[in-house]
């Protein structure tokens, strides 16, 4: 059994991973507002946790997308080949 495995086995663990994540996630938003750019290009460049959010926000959509193109396009009925 690997190391992934272990931490996957039981929901306690997953609970506090998902909490590490979170609080990393939150953290990296709270440095973007004291973090200096020295070059900012585009006009959102200076809104802080800006690109933080807009990834996230892109993953999430980018899982939501997939999955809703394997449902209604790629997935086949039971009786496909009858």
């Amino acid at each position: 059994m690997n190391f992934l495995e272990k931490i996957f086995e039981y929901p306690h663990r997953v609970k506090i991973l998902k909490g590490i994540i979170y609080a990393v996630m939150v953290v990296l938003v709270i440095l973007d507002f004291f973090i200096h750019r020295h070059h900012e290009f585009f006009f959102w460049d200076k809104i802080p946790g800006f690109s933080s959010v807009y990834g996230f926000i892109s993953c999430v959509l980018i899982i939501v997308v997939s999955k809703v193109l394997g449902k209604w396009w790629l997935q086949k009925g039971e009786d496909y080949y009858d």
